[in-house]
């Protein structure tokens, strides 16, 4: 081994252990992504709460104009004109022309709304739901109205006995027209949320919407879906969204009620089975009854909501 020069101590390797695990040890600092400036990222975010601050105070005032909003948050005119043209250009605030006062959106505001009932509804049907698939052992979907078809937005799929038939998930598009959930709605909701409805399927372009443009395959539909008291499918409808049966077959049955709240209908409650185990009317004929009780109790629960 080579002497160390004059004057240099050699290290021990106690003396370099030491030293390389006190340097594992320091704290590694994240790394700054190329081509961002930690200031610019602090502006940014700033601005984004100023806006945010502007924009809760005209929900929470339903309107103001640009002085009352220099008053009571202290940002500079120019920056508060800023953020509302920023608001302005995505459809959250409108300026009206009596008294030059910044409005929310009705949009904004009714979007707020449409969560908070559906918050509410998905709160007070989740534990019924479970009840359900604890007795009827087949799996449930509870379904809201979208203009265009009927959205999944909770189920006790995962829940259930029979978990070998998927359902939803969160999200999942259901067509309006063939499937259960979709005609119980259709036929029990308000008529004019059923002919606005009727009328924008009239212009779809989806394969699946077709049937809205055959006034008798309306009528007879809701002729049946009403003296049942629920929906079934239509019997081409296999789960597909815009193909027949003979294209997609899931190989399944369902049938749906609509919570019912006066002559609201907040959304539907069905229940899915496989064809194998039950026909259409042995299934419908043992489902129906527990379904329903389930969908009432759902209103009656939403009914007592302050």
């Amino acid at each position: 081994m080579t002497n160390p020069p004059l004057g240099v101590t050699c290290p021990s390797s106690r003396d370099r252990a030491r030293r390389l695990s006190a340097h594992r040890a320091r704290p590694s600092l994240p790394r700054q992504p190329a081509g961002i400036n930690m200031a610019d990222a602090v502006k940014t975010i700033r601005a984004l709460a100023r806006g945010l601050d502007v924009l809760q105070l005209l929900q929470s005032s339903g309107a103001l104009t640009l002085h009352a909003l220099h008053q009571q948050t202290g940002l500079p005119k120019a920056t508060i004109l800023r953020i509302l043209k920023t608001l302005r250009e995505r459809g959250m605030v409108w300026q009206r022309m009596a008294d030059d006062a910044y409005v929310p959106s009705y949009s904004l505001v009714e979007q707020a709304g449409r969560m908070d009932r559906e918050l509410a509804l998905v709160e007070t049907a989740s534990p019924l739901l479970e009840r359900l698939s604890d007795r009827i052992r087949w799996p449930s979907v509870l379904a809201v109205p979208r203009l265009t078809h009927m959205e999944v937005i909770e189920t006790n799929a995962s829940r259930a006995y029979f978990d070998q038939i998927p359902l939803g998930p969160v999200g999942f598009r259901v067509n309006m027209l063939r499937s259960a959930s979709g005609r119980a709605f259709v036929t029990f909701c308000e008529p004019p949320v059923r002919e606005a409805i009727l009328e924008t399927l009239r212009r779809s372009e989806h394969a699946g919407d077709a049937k809205a443009r055959n006034p008798d395959y309306i009528a007879h539909l809701m002729r049946e879906t009403e003296a049942q008291g629920y929906g079934l499918r239509d019997p081409d409808f296999g789960g597909d969204f815009d193909r027949g049966r003979a294209q997609a077959d899931d190989g399944r049955e369902s049938l749906a009620v609509p919570i019912l709240l006066g002559s609201h209908v907040p959304g539907t409650l069905n229940i899915t089975w496989s064809r194998r185990v039950h026909g259409r009317e042995s299934g419908a004929a043992r489902f129906a009854g527990p379904v329903r009780e389930a969908a009432e109790a759902v209103a009656d629960l939403l009914a007592k909501r302050p």
